[in-house]
């Protein structure tokens, strides 16, 4: 750590804060504009990314044109936390302007390497500062003399390059490994429309399509369906409803855990997040193995998605925005129904039964069975079709796994490399 100084970002780069914004106007040069949620979103700008389309005067094309090694931070938010988030820029990207509420940083390149730069301004004690510098009350802004204080520390060029090249591997680890998920829910979304309209036949294979086997389909007034589905209102497949909890929750640990909305994530709990309750309603009203419950009360967005009750905790209650369902598990599995209920059909007819409340919709109990549901008459063909799903879901969940995985041992890295904690050899390489 003895070899490394201190400087303040003005020592190192040039610091020009944009104002280009998003419209274009006439008599402007055409541009591609990097704008904020470009820089929020990725650690790294490339020419892959889906630019808008703006314009910019001949003067802020020389000011705020975007090139190699370029850096880009957030330089307002609605709240401190999002500003001064950083990007570095690692292709040369033709006609790339910096767009407004964004900071675009030119380093010197001799003395600081840009990603390594790039990191130190993601560092906690540098995002501290800028929580600290912000000003504002329902907006928050960093002035360009903010920025230009901000304190980065630096040890010598290589020892900054080598730690780079070691942050990025994991970097571009966490980006393949999103890339995959995103491409493994893209096969599951196609997996659930085939199963929840063609279903599985005899072999286990999923349906010819209709145009290949018109005999294996019937007409429905929800359209063509497997000969041997059912459709039914969701009425004819529910023996209850209930309402969860309605009394005040709190963060002491020894009363119950109970669900809240928020909980249902991506169609499955999460617990990491949880509120308890002392009240004896809520021991009363416990989950059970199997249970499916869903968001009665949510944005539009929200509403209507459900999730079914792994045992995630030995002992849980669920809250009034919550509706469990109980089901006549002779006609439906519960994760069947668990399934159906989140595919973009039924969300889609649900929302049209639903009611508008303050900020929010509602879709009470008595509107969510009037949606009409099809399922196979044979439970062991929708045992099946859920095995396929689960299988799709782990594939999804390990990778998800993986990917915080990596960002832990990120935090670990940052931490231990940008603070001189480890001490890294110099790569004989040549500088960026």
């Amino acid at each position: 750590m003895s070899e490394w100084r201190s400087y303040k970002l003005s020592e190192l780069a040039e610091i020009r804060v944009s104002n280009v914004d998003k419209k274009s106007y006439p008599g402007q040069i055409p541009v591609r504009l990097c704008n904020y949620m470009n820089v929020y979103s990725n650690d790294y700008i490339r020419s892959d990314i889906d630019f808008m389309q703006a314009t910019a005067s001949l003067d802020e094309c020389a000011r705020f044109k975007v090139s190699l090694w370029d850096v880009m931070i957030t330089k307002d938010s609605e709240t401190p936390d999002d500003i001064g988030i950083s990007a570095v820029v690692i292709e040369e990207i033709d006609n790339l302007i910096c767009g407004y509420h964004l900071a675009l940083i030119k380093p010197n390149l001799r003395l600081v390497n840009p990603i390594f730069l790039a990191k130190q301004l993601s560092a906690s004690k540098t995002t501290a500062y800028f929580g600290r510098t912000a000003a504002g009350s329902t907006r928050y802004g960093l002035s360009n003399s903010a920025i230009g204080r901000t304190l980065i520390s630096l040890p010598p060029r290589e020892q900054q390059d080598k730690i780079s090249e070691i942050l990025k591997i994991v970097d571009l680890a966490i980006e393949k490994t999103e890339a995959l998920i995103g491409k493994y829910q893209q096969i599951k979304a196609g997996l659930m429309h085939d199963l929840f309209t063609r279903g599985l036949g005899k072999d286990s294979k999923v349906r010819p399509p209709r145009d290949e086997a018109p005999g294996l389909y019937k007409q429905t007034p929800i359209g063509w369906l497997p000969t041997e589905w059912d459709i039914h209102k969701v009425a004819d497949v529910v023996r209850s409803a209930e309402y969860g909890i309605s009394t005040s929750l709190n963060d002491d640990s020894d009363g119950i855990p109970v669900l809240r909305m928020n909980n249902i994530q991506l169609g499955q709990f999460d617990v990491s997040d949880m509120k308890y309750s002392n009240d004896p309603a809520a021991f009363s009203l416990t989950l059970r193995l199997g249970d499916v419950l869903y968001n009665r009360t949510n944005s539009m967005d929200h509403v209507g998605k459900a999730a079914i009750w792994h045992a995630e905790l030995p002992n849980c209650s669920f809250a009034s925005y919550l509706v469990r369902i109980n089901l006549w598990r002779d006609q439906v599995l519960p994760q069947f129904f668990s399934y159906w209920l989140n595919q973009p059909s039924s969300q889609i007819s649900l929302r049209r039964f639903a009611t508008p409340a303050v900020q929010q919709v509602n879709i009470n109990p008595t509107n969510l069975q009037r949606v009409i549901i099809s399922f196979p008459k044979c439970l062991a063909e929708q045992k099946e079709i859920v095995e396929r799903i689960d299988a799709a879901d782990k594939r999804i969940d390990d990778e998800r796994r993986c990917v915080d995985k990596l960002i832990k041992e990120k935090a670990g890295l940052m931490h231990d490399l940008l603070t001189g904690k480890v001490t890294v050899k110099a790569a004989e390489a040549e500088h960026v």
